[in-house]
């Protein structure tokens, strides 16, 4: 059998692609077709910048703006590139061609798996030759060139550095949500929770890397030689043994398990003061939430899905003196409004209050808020969780932004997230963060930009982070940052002082929430409560189960909906222009 699958991959992979026409897209993007090697061009048909295209036929003219593209040596790398996607694009559909059933079918793993590693393998060197032509061009660009198409389209095309960071950027859509609601006539607030029914969190969800087991190994082999480079993964069926024991909304709020940080944002004394602090508390809200980098899948959340909980912050934990360049630290400044301790929070706390929803199934997103009354400070943030399949990994990038909003000092920071990867999908998969992230206040003139590094294809760090602070008047670097995401940071102020925070060390507040039996029938925990209880006991069979019947229910519940012609209205969150805003916002009340 061995024997001929070898003869078959020598066979197949030798076979000329000479005396064809046709174009070929340099990988990781390549012509749409039905191989998953073929299919990453189809998935980035929006962003044209990220393409680089070889054209491989008889057209003279096209011949031409090959060769301008790759310069002096390259287009040789160039022309063995087209002629192994040729022979790789051959190699798949012989794949694909073989029964179902027999001694040699395209399921073997062994052919699997060489589909899904030639992919990859095209991809890397892709990536690699697009690396060395940008190289290539910023040597020759030195002198300023004259404006003319080619330039233009030179500009357009991705940096080495942002293929190493990732290569997969933000997606963002041009298309309207479906999703356009009315108000309710009445909105459901924070308030109806009353702190009495809630008791502190119980649950470690901790979660073990997923390891190199046979069984499943196999399922994913199955799964990608379904899937296609590019392809959306919104409406594909995972394998139930890659799911986190908890629901996509449980872990936004999980990015607050600092919430004593989170509060000492406003008692800073300066613009300065605050923005160092909500970096300082940015950079370290990732390793809980995304708990390190195990490579596992929170659950998908139904339309209408909701998370509720809320931190007793002890006022002792939240920093009382500030640190600013323009004097010496004193006791932050509380306007009336923070000065007096909430109605409902316990005596010497403060209370932090979450509530997120599932907004929109198709695409989904989701909305989450959290405030604190007593410090009159909230946030507000949409998020689409976009997924791609990508060869060996999968990218997701989060599209939306989130809004900080410190009614004390009328301020406003507008953050994004940056995209997650799944890596080594086939061996003992793991997740890493990559992208850039801003953070703008308009008011006082101050941003950041945080850049996740992804690791390079050679040697390098993983989990990399750094951020620089500025103020942009001046046009002044305030504060630099690096660091592991989900290790040790290291602060530079502009003053000369350092700080280093080890995110491992830091002490997690646990959030309070109902139990189980006194939740909605909607909410995260209530929901999921099967699914998580077979996941805990390891019997997949089970959990696969209960997840198909809360999947066939949301099914049922739409197209009634759409046999009656009605639209879904969320319960907490309305949609204005491109985001989603909570219904009573702490600004409102206020």
């Amino acid at each position: 059998k061995m024997d001929n699958k070898t003869k078959l991959y020598l066979n197949l992979w030798g076979t000329s692609s000479s005396g064809r026409t046709r174009s070929f897209s340099l990988l990781p993007h390549l012509t749409p077709s039905s191989s998953p090697s073929s299919q990453r061009h189809q998935g980035h048909s929006a962003a044209p910048s990220n393409i680089v295209t070889i054209t491989h036929h008889k057209s003279p003219a096209a011949a031409r703006r090959s060769r301008s593209q790759y310069p002096g040596q390259l287009l040789e790398v160039k022309e063995v590139m087209s002629q192994a996607e040729g022979q790789q694009k051959n190699l798949v559909h012989s794949i694909d061609s073989l029964p179902t059933k027999g001694p040699l079918s395209c399921l073997d793993q062994d052919l699997l798996l060489l589909k899904a590693t030639s992919a990859a393998t095209l991809s890397c060197l892709g990536e690699c030759l697009n690396i060395l032509q940008q190289t290539t061009q910023s040597h020759s660009s030195q002198a300023p060139p004259p404006q003319s198409h080619a330039s233009q389209g030179s500009r357009g095309t991705p940096s080495g550095e942002q293929l190493k960071n990732g290569g997969l950027t933000p997606l963002q859509s041009t298309e309207s949500s479906p999703f356009l609601f009315p108000f309710w006539q009445h909105h459901p607030r924070l308030e109806d929770i009353s702190p009495s029914e809630e008791v502190t969190d119980t649950e470690d969800n901790d979660e073990e890397d997923l390891g190199v087991l046979d069984d499943q190994r196999s399922v994913i082999l199955h799964l990608l030689s379904q899937l296609k480079l590019g392809m959306d993964l919104t409406r594909v069926v995972l394998p139930t043994f890659i799911l986190e024991k908890r629901s996509l909304l449980e872990m936004y709020a999980n990015f607050m398990a600092h919430p004593d940080m989170f509060l000492s944002i406003t008692a800073g004394a300066t613009a300065e003061d605050r923005i160092v602090r909500f970096v300082e508390y940015y950079l370290t809200a990732f390793h809980e939430g995304r708990k390190g980098a195990v490579a596992k899948k929170p659950y998908n959340p139904v339309l209408g899905e909701t998370f509720h909980c809320s931190w007793e912050v002890p006022r002792d934990k939240v920093k009382p003196l500030v640190r600013s360049n323009q004097g010496p630290a004193r006791e932050p400044g509380r306007g009336s409004n923070n000065t007096q301790q909430g109605e409902d929070s316990p005596e010497g706390s403060y209370r932090v209050r979450f509530v997120a929803e599932q907004v929109s199934h198709h695409p989904p997103v989701s909305g989450f808020y959290c405030e604190c009354r007593e410090r009159q400070m909230c946030v507000n943030a949409h998020v689409w969780t976009k997924s791609k399949f990508m060869g060996m990994s999968v990218g997701v990038s989060m599209v939306g932004e989130g809004v900080l909003c410190l009614l004390e000092h009328d301020e406003e920071y507008v953050f994004t997230l940056p995209c997650a990867y799944a890596r080594s999908i086939l061996t003992v998969p793991w997740v890493e963060l990559g992208g850039k992230v801003s953070i703008n206040c308009i008011k006082s003139g101050y941003s950041a930009t945080v850049t996740f590094h992804t690791k390079p294809f050679y040697g390098g760090k993983v989990h990399r982070v750094t951020a620089e602070v500025k103020h942009n008047p001046t046009n002044t670097i305030v504060c630099k940052a690096q660091g592991e995401w989900n290790g040790t940071l290291e602060f530079t102020y502009s003053s000369g002082e350092t700080k280093v925070i080890d995110t491992c060390k830091l002490p997690v507040i646990r959030k309070k929430l109902r139990p189980v039996e006194r939740q909605g029938r909607m909410e995260s925990r209530r929901l999921w409560q099967h699914v998580t209880k077979s996941l805990k006991e390891g019997n997949m069979e089970e959990a696969t189960e209960h997840k198909h019947r809360l999947e066939e229910s949301q099914r049922v519940e739409e197209r009634k909906r759409a046999a009656d012609n009605k639209p879904w209205k969320p319960k907490y969150f309305t949609k204005e222009g491109d985001g989603w805003i909570y219904n009573n916002p702490l600004w409102k009340s206020t």
